[in-house]
């Protein structure tokens, strides 16, 4: 149960660093030329990569909304997994369980095709890294790989 916890913290976070990354998007593409304020990026190589060009304002928002909504319902149908597991109730925890896949099926899936929306080339390739990490996640909460899913949401709030 301790791990669900931890899970449930992790993919919190991920879901809560993809909102906040769409407001970053707008201030970091707000800070004049040359600024040198929260906006602002260095063409030395020093800092973050450049935020994505192109579409990539519409694509974050679809893939951040898509990541919002799959979160949500996975954490809570693992949760509702593991306490019917708990009760001995199998039916209810086989129910969960399909429920759970459902969402990370339909996540997979909307970021695959935001993925072949994105003009960026950045921005299209991580994509499809995070729907290649999302397509291993499962309902086996001790073989989700937190760390990688935290490193994913990083680069895609650098570049969204």
């Amino acid at each position: 149960m301790r791990r669900l916890l931890a899970l449930t913290v992790a993919v919190a976070a991920l879901a809560a660093g993809a909102g906040c990354s769409a407001e970053r998007a707008g201030l970091d593409r707000a800070a004049p030329a040359g600024s040198t304020g929260p906006g602002a990026t260095t063409g030395t190589g020093g800092g973050s990569p450049a935020p994505a060009g192109g579409n990539a304002p519409a694509v974050c928002a679809a893939a951040q909304q898509a990541t919002g909504t799959a979160v949500h319902t996975y954490v809570a149908e693992l949760g509702m997994m593991l306490g019917a597991v708990g009760a001995n109730d199998s039916a209810t925890a086989e129910a969960a369980r399909k429920r759970a896949e459902a969402a990370l099926t339909g996540w997979r899936a909307a970021l695959r095709q935001q993925a072949t929306r994105a003009t960026d080339p950045q921005l299209r390739t991580l994509l499809t890294d995070l729907a290649s990490e999302v397509a291993v996640l499962g309902t086996d909460v001790d073989a989700i790989d937190e760390e990688e899913l935290d490193r994913l949401q990083n680069r895609l709030d650098q570049l969204c």
